[in-house]
């Protein structure tokens, strides 16, 4: 990226504005991160989906249960390594129960079927791959433009009105949380 600003902290500053951006869901652009290298225009589109924090009105999977997901995956090598040992996930000092690791599983499996699933919706509007996984990590994480033709320096205006719905149902499933909405939209939830 030295190519495209003048020194090394230039580069930096526009790299660490734009990943606080995006991570915090602020979602402002002060320069195009699309002439960026691809990496680190996926690398922020990465960072979007982990930082926001657990109380926050960010979207995603907050950084709390990618932390337990982690830990939870460790205790599962350590349990592959040492079938017989006792391995509790903790957080701080506190032990994380079972229900607990089983919902953030659970949720981090309705997070990829979702962006999969919409992601697919996008292409079969003939929306090439990039701009359609980018468009529903951007709504899903609410963390504002995605990748190509949704990128920093265009809009969400290039969308068809379909397009726009599948990415306003994303942008939903991220603000009030995947689990929050799928349950309302259940029948039984409404049986008295």
């Amino acid at each position: 990226m030295d190519a495209i600003y003048d020194d090394f902290l230039t580069t930096l500053r526009y790299v660490a504005f734009h990943s606080i951006s995006l991570a915090t869901s602020l979602g402002f652009a002060t320069t195009d991160y699309a002439q960026w290298p691809l990496f680190a225009q996926m690398w922020i589109l990465f960072l979007g989906s982990f930082v926001a924090c657990s109380g926050s009105a960010g979207g995603g999977i907050k950084m709390i249960r990618a932390v337990i997901l982690y830990k939870q995956v460790f205790r599962e090598l350590m349990r592959a390594m040492h079938p017989r040992s006792v391995q509790t996930v903790r957080f701080g000092k506190m032990a994380i129960p079972d229900t607990v690791l089983h919902s953030i599983l659970g949720f981090m499996f309705i997070y990829v079927v979702t962006i999969v699933s919409l992601t697919l919706l996008l292409m079969a509007t003939h929306l090439d791959l990039v701009t359609s996984f980018s468009a529903v990590v951007a709504c899903l994480n609410n963390t504002g433009p995605g990748l190509n033709l949704v990128g920093p320096a265009t809009t969400y205006a290039v969308l068809t009105d379909f397009q726009t719905w599948v990415c306003t149902w994303a942008m939903l499933l991220g603000r009030l949380e995947i689990f929050t909405l799928l349950v309302i939209l259940m029948p039984a939830f409404w049986r008295p």
